[in-house]
């Protein structure tokens, strides 16, 4: 688990409510139902307009990674990449085929394949890098549902502010009723905002940041492919795609 996005995530709550506490008020006058409705319901609604249903389930699936990023471990593949250097050095490019089955990341063991089929190092790094361009893309969309969450967000909550304004100047004559109105009213503001800035807006650029340590596996990945189908000295290689995560 990534505990600096909880310990993050709670700290930015607990700032809220500590300062909702510290300046006299109740934490109830924070709970308005009618204000989350509108902020979340209205922000989702506008995220599923423009987004293709492909698109917005990869968004929320991705969602898990804030607190449970996926694995990247560089060393674990720069040592790898370096046994398979000294294999083929001493054995040979068709030696690498026993080691496929072992190869757990379905790209590495396409990279091994190709290597093995005797695709020319400039082939090998193409083929390679229009599949990480797709597939960066792809993850990116799927980020990007909740950058737009956290632009609709604080609009959403002005909306509930207004429709909230509304309902206070219709029953100016029912003074019972309007302390509900202006609750909801700013409520919804704090929503809208809050949500935008505390969850939506960090949500996507950590995903980015997941995303980017994933892409730059990837390069490192083919890096040393290509370097192996190159004939590069092992020890040179492993120099080199050290440098990739510094």
């Amino acid at each position: 688990m990534d505990r600096i996005s909880v310990a993050g995530l709670l700290l930015g709550l607990a700032a809220i409510i500590g300062g909702q506490v510290l300046e006299g008020g109740h934490l109830a006058s924070l709970l308005q139902p009618t204000a989350f409705f509108i902020v979340v319901g209205g922000t989702l609604g506008a995220v599923m307009l423009q987004s293709p249903l492909s698109v917005f389930r990869q968004g929320m699936k991705m969602g898990v990674w804030v607190f449970y990023p996926p694995l990247v471990e560089p060393q674990k593949h720069i040592a790898e990449i370096s046994r398979w250097s000294q294999i083929a050095r001493k054995e040979g490019l068709l030696a690498l085929e026993a080691q496929i089955p072992a190869v757990r990341d379905p790209f590495a063991a396409k990279g091994l394949q190709l290597l093995v089929d005797g695709a020319e190092p400039e082939r090998l790094r193409e083929v390679l890098e229009v599949e990480i361009s797709a597939w960066e893309h792809s993850l990116k969309a799927g980020a990007k549902v909740w950058e737009s969450a956290g632009g609709y967000s604080p609009t959403i909550g002005i909306i509930g502010a207004v429709m909230g304004l509304i309902h206070v100047m219709e029953n100016l004559s029912d003074p019972s009723k309007l302390g509900s109105g202006i609750a909801v009213a700013f409520v919804a503001t704090i929503y809208g905002v809050g949500a935008a800035n505390l969850v939506f807006l960090p949500v996507a650029k950590k995903l980015m940041a997941n995303i980017a340590r994933i892409v730059t596996q990837r390069e490192m990945l083919v890096d040393g492919l290509v370097g192996i189908a190159n004939g590069d000295n092992p020890r040179v290689l492993e120099s080199r795609l050290q440098g990739y995560f510094v």
